[in-house]
């Protein structure tokens, strides 16, 4: 019997030899996953500082866990740890993945915010590399190739725009309008500062749309016709109205129907200089005047002014024109129309005069350079230019060069 109580208290030491040992494994066991968890804590720290609390908190559950539940159940906790810690690094990189998405829509917006500034550049315009000429009085000359020596192909007035196309050393090579060649650089603007000075001298024309485009005095078609403008003619839009369009068109003012026109903002572009052809027996004076008046396009217009070059009204650069032939012409338009002899426009040869009116009232004299096109003085917007001789109907055509 006693035998059975000795053998019965050593299998209940045993037993709890197994049991502390079993204990002291799962102890060692939690400690370990502890150990993990705060070494996997403090690398987590280092790259997201919200992520160690959760992970931390999972550790301590899991350590308590092991200390107070049985093998099983700190085996579960142990796996438990280990997900914990493996679910506070999922949540870890997903911070990190969103903070990257966050990031790349930044980056998508600023580069669709840089694209959007770019269309807005070139789309107001129509320039991809927006330059405008900057001088302080006449105009730029565009020439064939980049030196003085080449021929002249046009004229940029002040602030008028062009498409840069390219730089070679102190030239730059542009097209404006129907000119393509190169200019001085130094007297271009580009970039920021052309785009800045594009909306300051930045022009509202009104296009004809019809064959024949009647102008009138007031807005109404009860009222009389100043004169009347071909198809694809601009002229200078002053006003906006209900149905009608207030316009200038050299010294006058007079009001087009808004039904036949198309309005378009836009820049001042260079104007061609073109070779003149004449037919035969056009004298060498003739060919020499045209030629001379010529040279002043692009310069500016000023009321009452007589100087080819800082400024003239349409009267007085005829005036100036002719004195330089030795000819004395009164300074007023509807005084010159007097002088010399009338003609037919069809007689007209290089030299003689146009005058233009409203109604029967001149108020406006080009001289005629041939091939249907007239020089003249038209307006503050557009200076001394070239025009089409049948760009108003003529009053009066007069001769005053007899030879």
């Amino acid at each position: 019997m006693k035998s059975k109580y000795i053998r019965a208290i050593c299998l209940g030491a045993a037993g709890l030899l197994v049991i502390s040992t079993a204990a002291i494994n799962n102890h060692k066991q939690g400690e370990d996953v502890t150990a993990r968890a705060a070494v996997t804590s403090s690398v987590i720290d280092e790259s997201a500082e919200t992520a160690d609390a959760g992970v931390t908190a999972d550790a301590g559950v899991t350590a308590d866990a092991g200390v107070t539940a049985d093998a099983g159940v700190t085996a579960d906790a142990g796996v438990t740890a280990d997900a914990g810690v493996t679910a506070g690094i999922a949540s870890v990189t997903a911070q990190a993945l969103a903070s990257n998405e966050d990031v790349a829509a930044v980056s998508d917006t600023d580069t669709a915010l840089t694209a959007a500034a770019q269309e807005e550049v070139t789309s107001v315009f129509g320039y991809t590399n927006l330059g405008i000429a900057v001088v302080d009085s006449g105009n730029l000359n565009v020439r064939e190739a980049p030196g003085t020596d080449a021929a002249l192909v046009g004229k940029m007035p002040n602030h008028a725009a062009c498409e840069v196309l390219g730089v070679d050393g102190e030239w730059t090579q542009i097209q404006s309008g129907e000119v393509t060649g190169y200019v001085k650089t130094e007297y271009l603007v580009t970039g920021n500062e052309a785009a800045a000075l594009a909306e300051q001298v930045k022009e509202t024309v009104a296009k004809v749309t019809t064959t024949t485009l009647y102008v009138r005095e007031e807005p109404n078609t009860d009222c009389s016709i100043v004169t009347s403008m071909p198809m694809g003619e601009e002229l200078e839009v002053v006003e906006q109205l209900d149905g009608w369009v207030k316009v200038s068109i050299d010294s006058d003012e007079g009001y087009v129907s808004a039904d036949y026109i198309e309005i378009n903002t836009e820049l001042p572009t260079a104007m061609t200089m073109t070779e003149v052809r004449y037919g035969q027996g056009v004298s060498d004076v003739r060919v020499d005047l045209v030629s001379y008046a010529c040279q002043f396009v692009g310069n500016p217009y000023v009321w009452g002014g007589t100087s080819l070059t800082r400024g003239a009204d349409c009267s007085g650069f005829v005036m100036s024109v002719f004195a330089n032939y030795g000819v004395s012409l009164p300074h007023s338009s509807g005084s010159q129309a007097g002088c010399g002899t009338s003609i037919s426009a069809s007689e007209a040869q290089p030299g003689d005069l146009f005058f233009y009116g409203n109604g029967s009232r001149i108020n406006h004299v080009a001289i005629y350079i041939g091939n249907g096109q007239v020089v003249h003085a038209s307006s503050p917007r557009t200076g001394i230019k070239i025009s089409g001789a049948y760009y108003r109907n003529p009053v009066k055509v007069v001769r005053v060069l007899q030879n």
